[in-house]
């Protein structure tokens, strides 16, 4: 995650007065902040999680919560109460700090897009966050990394297509002319049997005109000396 921090600041809560000793979601905010503080993540979670039963629209101990989540590196489950304490809290500040968390949330999972429009819904929020602003550069500039890096891979993704495909028709053109080569040597030995076949049937013609001749022959001379 090198460039790109949390706001891992708390929501604080104001005074409240317990009621007959019964805990609020106030008390239990500033318990779970305590807890927090002194690195007592898992416990500060518990709390945070009563402030919610306590009260389950508080947007102050969701991004608590989710703050804590994040310490547990229980990112989707932070990500979870960032998106609720986001549709509630009305503060322009904290609207701010829940926002910037989300796209560091979707940057570190590679969710550019998502990770650049929450980068600029705290921007709105809070035009002068210098820090929100070099995320949002940072994010935007590995948004272009990456489809330069998708379209290189898919122009070398195509050359091998290519590559594969000029193969594969090679490959059919030699079939193809061994086929026709196949096809002509068949042709012509049909062409020499019927050459040879009708050699020897002009041959035997030949033979036997010559005996028919030589026997019109014979029977001429053996009339004439009769």
């Amino acid at each position: 995650m090198s460039g790109k921090r949390f706001f891992m600041c708390l929501f604080c809560c104001g005074l409240a007065v317990c009621v007959f000793g019964q805990k609020t979601d106030r008390d239990y905010l500033r318990s779970g902040n305590k807890l927090y503080n002194d690195s007592s993540f898992v416990k500060a979670e518990i709390d945070y999680r009563k402030a919610l039963e306590q009260n389950p629209k508080s947007a102050d101990a969701m991004y608590n919560l989710g703050n804590t989540l994040l310490m547990q590196q229980k990112a989707k489950e932070a990500m979870e109460q960032f998106g609720a304490a986001s549709k509630i809290e009305k503060d322009k500040m904290k609207l701010s700090h829940i926002y910037h968390n989300m796209g560091v949330i979707l940057q570190s999972s590679k969710q550019l897009p998502q990770c650049i429009e929450a980068y600029k819904e705290a921007l709105r929020n809070n035009p002068h966050d210098n820090e929100t602003r070099y995320n949002l550069a940072l994010a935007q500039k590995q948004l272009k990394d990456q489809q330069q890096q998708q379209q290189d891979q898919n122009k070398q993704e195509q050359k091998q297509d290519q590559k594969e495909d000029d193969k594969q028709q090679n490959k059919d053109q030699q079939d193809q002319n061994k086929q026709n080569q196949q096809q002509q040597q068949n042709q012509m030995s049909k062409e020499n049997a019927e050459q040879l076949l009708n050699a020897v049937m002009q041959d035997e013609k030949n033979v036997q005109d010559k005996v028919k001749k030589q026997i019109q022959i014979q029977g001429r001379k053996l009339e004439k000396d009769w």
